[in-house]
């Protein structure tokens, strides 16, 4: 018959695009660009070159992501066919026996990649784990939510610096930055679907001020015991720098960073701030999960060092990549 054959391969090439997409949809990549980041950054708060680990480290924190991601529309699967009826699980597109098979997958996987960075990530990832699971199954629509978001963050951005240097405590200043950034993102996103005020939006608009400033100075926490730092102060024992040392202005590099995490999130902030509309909240939602990148390079680019600064700019270019997927695909 003719054209039969090439009809059905058609077809078939069809249906299996479709799934692609259906999964890229439920998996919200161009949101996965976000996760690489958060290693990155725990592991430049030892002020060292990441090793071998950070990429288990990096791999269980993409993983774990994903779970989340999977996790959550199987929790609002309900919510969904309400409010979002073309989202994967309630259009059909994906079963939930597939989402849910997929979420437990990812969750094992990430704790797996975790063991190989060592024990001490593990340690990290395990509760972790359980906060995304928490939050997705239980906390989400508590006021607890956002916080629970916001501490799987901070926990992700320690896992790198675990599996880094198998210590985490120096990692606590850039966890609680990005936790906050975090912390003000989720809050503006659980009006996306309805008509919202003006508070969450300002609120983050006053977050990404207050981080554009707090971004650019020293860690609270100095490193380890008479080590020279990456601003060329020498520590004492107590990690504080010794008497006359200079201070130093931040690097050009971490300013600049700094300012383009402001100039991706603020505007949109302002917009939602003054028409806190559905559509114009998802669009702040959105700039606010792309501007993740560059606060993660600038927390980054603040350890200094060449080593520092070439993983800052290698973290700061998938901001783009981020940007032109998610021309396709849904962030939020």
């Amino acid at each position: 018959m003719p054209g039969g054959p090439a009809g059905a391969v058609a077809g078939a090439s069809e249906r299996s695009r479709a799934r692609v997409r259906a999964w890229a949809e439920l998996l919200r990549l161009p949101a996965l660009f976000t996760v690489p980041g958060d290693a990155l950054a725990g592991a430049a708060a030892l002020t060292r070159c990441p090793g071998h680990r950070i990429l288990f480290a990096i791999g269980s924190s993409c993983c774990l992501y994903e779970a989340g991601m999977v996790l959550n529309d199987w929790a609002d699967r309900a919510e969904d066919a309400a409010d979002r009826p073309h989202r994967p699980l309630p259009s059909g597109r994906v079963s939930p026996a597939a989402a849910f098979t997929a979420a437990c997958a990812f969750t094992a996987a990430g704790l797996a990649l975790a063991a190989r960075a060592g024990r001490p990530a593990l340690t990290i990832a395990a509760p972790l784990a359980a906060t995304v699971w928490s939050y997705d199954l239980a906390l989400k629509h508590t006021p607890a939510g956002p916080f629970t978001m916001a501490a799987a963050r901070g926990l992700d951005l320690l896992l790198g610096a675990a599996a880094t240097g198998g210590r985490a405590r120096p990692a606590l200043p850039s966890a609680a930055l990005l936790a906050t950034h975090t912390l003000a993102v989720t809050t503006l996103s659980r009006q996306e679907t309805r008509e919202g005020t003006p508070t969450a939006a300002l609120a983050a608009l006053a977050t990404t001020g207050a981080l554009t400033w707090l971004v650019q100075r020293r860690p609270t926490l100095g490193p380890p015991p008479n080590r020279r730092s990456p601003d060329g102060q020498v520590h004492g024992r107590r990690g504080r720098p010794e008497p006359g040392s200079a201070h130093r202005s931040p690097a050009p590099l971490t300013a600049a960073l700094a300012a383009t995490y402001a100039g991706t999130t603020a505007r949109s902030y302002l917009h939602a701030s003054l028409n806190p509309s559905p559509p114009l909240t998802q669009q702040a939602v959105g700039a606010g999960i792309r501007g993740t990148i560059p606060l993660q390079a600038a927390l980054i680019a603040r350890s200094g060092g060449t080593a520092g600064t070439a993983t800052a700019l290698l973290t700061a270019a998938l901001a783009p990549v981020a940007r032109r997927l998610a021309r396709r695909v849904s962030i939020t």
